[in-house]
């Protein structure tokens, strides 16, 4: 990811009181911060006038003729300068050690582009990589119990372990699990939050984002440095998390947690959901409950999420469909544990006594080589390699 920082203060248009020159993602700052703009208007707004530079230089009048702008937001693009101040967030963004893309950009998530309103801006605390377009959102609710939270926990890192990348909300509950999981098998985790950067949410995860952003992953936002938590700002990060994500997977949520409106967000997105059944008599798990009733994937380990993901994977599916094909490179428990599966069916336990490995170990790496679609797991626990 370019730095973003730097190329501000060093940029010869750079000051305290004026902002005479923008680029790009200037521009997409600045029309982010505009009150009532929004990605929908800002794509129609594209359409006529080809580049966010030239959306902020537009007449009043030629603003008026777009469909959907009217006098209102046409005043405030057309006076975006008066409102705005695009050098002191600049600053805050440089002070602060944040980058920000926007969707032209290769470091945006694919995936993002394709939802009805992408974010026009993400302001990234840390580094986002190419392994982060592939990612499962793990949410649920924020009182959750300690049967929820160590599911969150366990399928986090199962998940992470196996090379996928963890999206969460940073919030109190199975938000906090899942990243934790994640970091613990030192795997790849994005938070998305629901604030600018520099009101963090809630403010006791302040260390869990620091953790994040040291090398494990990136804290996330689409609004402007110094916007606070609102109800309206978390509805808005939740169409984020499903939309960057291949699945939503929900383990514990009541009837009115808002991880049911990110599940409905990820259907309308066309993303698959995943639920952990919980008990019948916990408040906690009757909005869960009942995704499985209306067809989500019931999951009570990550092999079960990794069974679609031959179909999320396409690239994966196109590489284990070819029969010559050579084995990818592998590590030294990857190998041990490969060498130990019989050409026919091997029980999970026969592979950990060949293979000379603790159980919890060959179950990771078995893990990892589902996803490399180099072995497929079978009814009871049985193993065995594919062609």
């Amino acid at each position: 990811m370019p730095d973003f920082a730097a190329a501000i203060t060093a940029a010869p248009w750079f000051s305290q009181s004026t902002c005479d020159l923008v680029n790009s993602t200037e521009a997409c700052i600045a029309l982010n911060m505009v009150p009532k703009m929004g990605p929908v208007r800002l794509r129609k707004l594209l359409e006529v006038f080809g580049t966010p530079e030239r959306i902020l230089s537009a007449k009043r009048g030629e603003l008026r003729t777009i469909d959907g702008i009217g006098n209102e937001v046409a005043e405030q693009i057309a006076g975006w300068e008066s409102t705005v101040d695009l050098p002191a967030e600049l600053k805050r963004i440089a002070d602060f050690g944040a980058d920000v893309i926007t969707a032209e950009l290769p470091e945006y998530p694919r995936q993002l582009r394709e939802i009805h309103a992408p974010p026009i801006v993400l302001y990234v605390w840390g580094e986002l990589t190419e392994r982060d377009q592939h990612a499962i959102g793990v949410i649920g609710s924020r009182r959750t119990s300690h049967y929820g939270a160590e599911c969150a926990k366990k399928l986090s890192y199962q998940l992470a372990y196996s090379g996928l990348t963890i999206i969460s909300g940073l919030a109190r509950g199975i938000d906090t699990a899942a990243h934790q999981g994640a970091l613990a098998a030192k795997g790849r985790t994005v938070a998305v939050i629901g604030s600018g950067l520099l009101h963090l949410y809630p403010p006791e995860n302040a260390a869990l984002a620091e953790k994040i952003r040291e090398g494990n992953g990136a804290i996330v936002s689409e609004f402007s440095m110094q916007v606070e938590p609102d109800r309206q700002t978390f509805p808005m990060r939740n169409r984020i998390i499903s939309g960057w994500s291949q699945g939503i997977l929900v383990v514990e949520a009541g009837l009115n947690s808002g991880a049911l409106i990110t599940a409905s967000q990820a259907i309308e997105q066309g993303r698959s959901v995943y639920a952990v059944p919980g008990h019948i008599n916990a408040p906690t798990a009757h909005g869960s409950n009942r995704l499985i009733q209306q067809g989500a994937k019931l999951v009570m380990e990550a092999g079960d999420i990794l069974d679609d993901l031959q179909i999320l994977l396409p690239e994966q599916q196109k590489f284990a469909a070819e029969p010559t094909r050579a084995l990818p490179e592998m590590s030294e428990e990857e190998r041990r544990v490969y060498d130990a599966i019989n050409p026919t069916e091997t029980p999970i336990d026969q592979i950990s006594t060949i293979a000379d490995l603790p159980s919890a170990t060959v179950s990771s790496v078995l893990l990892r080589l589902e996803l490399k679609r180099l072995v497929k797991q079978l009814p009871g626990k049985y193993f065995v390699k594919l062609s």
